[in-house]
């Protein structure tokens, strides 16, 4: 039940003020004895002509307010304070966790609507490392919270397959490039060229008019740059979509700056047309002083495309073909500026559609004492991050069962391992707002009691035990329907039922900032809330039959909320470790 909405609903009826305008000013408190919800009377001050403390005196009494979920309405200084019943929000909230299980937290605020999803668009020929891991596993949970709440999202990968950067990739491959070792390892060799143009450019200059020139055969669609520009391609992506594979990644649309860049004439057109275009320096720009921002570079001064042509070729593209409600760009703090420019020529353009546009930014990824740079060779593959991962996870796996006494086969070893150690990964990125640089640390990632992953895998793994031994005592959890949910009021009860409860909302306030670590907070509240509830409380020795069964319905609750949470973020459970 949504008790806030009726306690508005309420205080709407008696106050006289609107119910969107209570919802607002309705509070959490920050400590549990000062209630579940509490409503400042400042706001009634002028209306009423009573000051705050007595308003809160006088609707204290007020029968209306004396709902049935209620256990007490108590005022304190200019606020009125609201109890609601351990047993009956112990009974609402366990009961529809587990009757809707997997779809705990849907709701239908995006029906009718789409949400297009831009991310991960790495760049052809060029090593997939932890900085692209960033964008991957955002917009990959962002698109999983857009859906759950009822969006069709469409998810696409815009590919950084066009560019001056190719024109130099095709000059390295004709001078240096071995065709066996592109075949055999092709984004390994495209690296190594592209980082020897780049060595030999700086005491070779006709090699950057080379790469000019090749750019512009392939914009001209000369055969055989075009041929070599598909064959880096084709083979990139079998190598990305390994990677996707491994990570439960997947995309609805692989369109990239080349797909954009046949539509470049349009954007041309359509800003001439518009008399939006004026020459700079040989350069054809849209002025953006009135928005803040510098001009927007649409043409160069030889006459190609930018990819800021090519990005707002892709927008009308979109709109055209999916009538987008939002159309989000997750890509790095950095292009914030390129966003701005791409969105303000758009809004002069007289397209409102630009208004739907947002760029999600995020933060950079670093290893102590290094810095990332493609031209130079140094990176850390993301591959190698997770093999590594993976390989600490099944130490770790295999010194806690060797400890314990517990046997497990080397197949069961190996996809526990492979789940919790891409989990470690995956949220690390998005454990903390993703505005925040992420700097890794083994220590802290794959820390089975900290904030992490493996922490609330296993503490999912742990009600899974729980259910399953009560099973072989042939106890199981009551029915979601049953009056036994209401025995439990305990404060370690009441606690993880509160943080269970509050999961939906969760979901709601990571989609409106984009935020997946909303959901990583609340789960991990969670979490920490059972373990101590767990520690504090027999669940199996319970006194009576009935409060047995209503803390295993309870472990059942906290097992599909977690399941729920780590979905929304890309990371998968295990049932035992």
């Amino acid at each position: 039940m949504d008790y806030r909405s009726v306690i508005a609903s309420k205080l709407s009826e008696v106050t006289g003020l609107e119910v969107e305008a209570i919802n607002k000013l309705i509070e959490i408190p920050p400590q549990v004895e000062m209630g579940d919800y509490a409503f400042p009377c400042f706001a009634l001050a002028k209306t009423m002509r009573k000051a705050p403390q007595m308003i809160s005196q006088d609707l204290v009494n007020n029968e209306a307010l004396k709902l049935p979920f209620l256990s007490e309405v108590k005022n304190a200084g200019p606020y009125l304070n609201f109890y609601i019943d351990r047993g009956v929000y112990a009974s609402d909230t366990v009961s529809e966790i587990n009757t809707k299980k997997e779809s705990y937290g849907c709701a239908d605020l995006g029906n009718g609507k789409t949400a297009i999803v831009e991310f991960s668009s790495p760049n052809i020929a060029k090593p997939f490392h932890v900085g692209h891991a960033f964008t991957t596993i955002l917009g990959n949970s962002l698109s999983k919270i857009y859906e759950k709440l009822g969006y069709k999202v469409v998810k696409m990968n815009h590919l950084g397959d066009y560019g001056t950067q190719f024109g130099k990739l095709i000059t390295a491959y004709r001078l240096w490039g071995d065709e066996k070792a592109l075949n055999e390892d092709p984004i390994t060799e495209l690296l190594r060229i592209y980082v020897k143009f780049h060595e030999e450019e700086k005491n070779d200059p006709s090699l950057t008019d080379s790469a000019r020139e090749n750019f512009k055969r392939l914009e001209d669609g000369c055969e055989e740059e075009v041929a070599l520009w598909q064959k880096f391609r084709d083979m990139s992506l079998v190598v990305f979509n390994k990677l996707y594979e491994r990570m439960g990644v997947t995309f609805d649309n692989y369109n990239g700056e080349s797909y954009y860049a046949k539509m470049a004439d349009e954007v041309v057109n359509m800003l001439k047309e518009k008399n939006l275009l004026v020459e700079s320096e040989g350069a054809q720009v849209v002025d953006l002083e009135e928005y803040g921002v510098p001009p927007c570079i649409i043409l160069k001064s030889d006459g190609t495309t930018i990819y800021g042509t090519r990005d707002l070729a892709a927008i009308l593209y979109r709109h055209r073909t999916y009538n987008f409600d939002k159309n989000i760009y997750v890509v790095g703090i950095p292009q914030a500026l390129h966003f701005k420019q791409v969105f303000s020529v758009l809004k002069k353009a007289g397209y409102d559609f630009a208004d739907n546009c947002e760029h999600v930014g995020f933060g950079l990824v670093k290893f102590k004492n290094m810095k990332f740079s493609t031209r130079d060779g140094n990176i850390v593959l993301l591959e190698e991050l997770l093999d590594e991962s993976v390989a600490k996870t099944r130490e770790v796996i295999v010194e806690n069962a060797k400890t314990r006494g517990v046997e497990m086969s080397e197949e069961e070893i190996s996809e526990i391992a492979e789940k919790v150690g891409l989990g470690a990964v995956i949220y690390t990125y998005v454990k903390s707002g993703r505005e925040r640089d992420i700097v890794f640390s083994w220590e802290e990632m794959l820390d089975f009691e900290g904030d992490t992953a493996p922490y609330l895998i296993y503490t999912y793994a742990r009600t899974k035990s729980i259910l399953r031994k009560a099973a072989e005592q042939g106890i199981k959890p009551c029915d979601p329907s049953s009056d036994k949910l209401k025995l439990l009021t305990s404060d370690e009860e009441y606690q993880l039922v509160r943080s269970l409860s509050d999961f939906p909302e969760a979901i709601v306030k990571a989609m409106n900032s984009n935020e997946p670590f909303m959901i990583s907070r609340q789960i991990s509240l969670c979490a920490r809330n059972f373990n101590r509830f767990y520690n504090n409380s027999s669940i199996l020795g319970a006194d009576t039959e009935e409060l047995k069964e209503a803390r295993l319905a309870l472990c059942e609750a906290l097992a599909n909320t977690i399941k729920n949470g780590l979905d929304l973020l890309g990371i998968g459970v295990v049932e035992r470790m």
